[in-house]
């Protein structure tokens, strides 16, 4: 996708498929979803259910399944069906998203038999993320994560943030 600024009119989306007139954030938006093809995203394919995965649970927006290299005992992915990219991505009117993924990440780690008082919680920071799809990540017993998997998974660094920071940012 590439974003194009015409001289005295309005921002123009290009994409392989549409070319829409962009006025609003809303209308961005909707444009990047249209651009999406789910069949090449790893995790929309497991929510749509065309990849292979035991998942922990599903609802209309959200998908939980167990990280395929876990960093502890319980390593969960909590994924969102719409096809955002990152939490950077996240807007203001999309903050009750990332609320809904942790509240998620510790009830799913509840059921599962893992230690909230000994997890770890975030999301890879762009560049740093692999699969761009946001997905909380919900890690307990953190105190056993390898020395190479705690530098990963490191709170507050610059690649892997906190829920508190990404609601905070978009709190502002």
């Amino acid at each position: 996708m590439e974003m194009l600024r015409c001289c005295d009119g309005p921002n123009i989306l290009k994409t392989n498929r549409k070319i829409a007139v962009i006025n609003t954030p809303s209308i961005i938006k909707i444009a990047t979803e249209m651009a999406v093809d789910r069949d090449k995203c790893m995790f929309c394919r497991i929510y749509d259910g065309k990849e292979r995965n035991d998942i922990y649970f599903q609802d209309e927006d959200f998908v939980v399944f167990e990280d395929h290299k876990p960093a502890a005992k319980h390593h969960l992915l909590i994924v969102t069906k719409e096809h955002i990219p990152n939490a950077k991505a996240l807007t203001k009117q999309q903050k009750n998203i990332a609320q809904r993924l942790m509240e998620l990440g510790r009830q799913m780690l509840l059921e599962r038999g893992g230690d909230i008082t000994d997890a770890r919680y975030g999301y890879h920071w762009p560049p740093f993320n692999s699969i761009n799809h946001l997905h909380l990540h919900a890690i307990s017993p953190a105190s056993t994560m390898t020395f190479l998997n705690k530098s990963i998974f490191k709170e507050s660094s610059w690649w892997f943030v906190s829920p508190e920071y990404v609601v905070d940012r978009l709190s502002e």
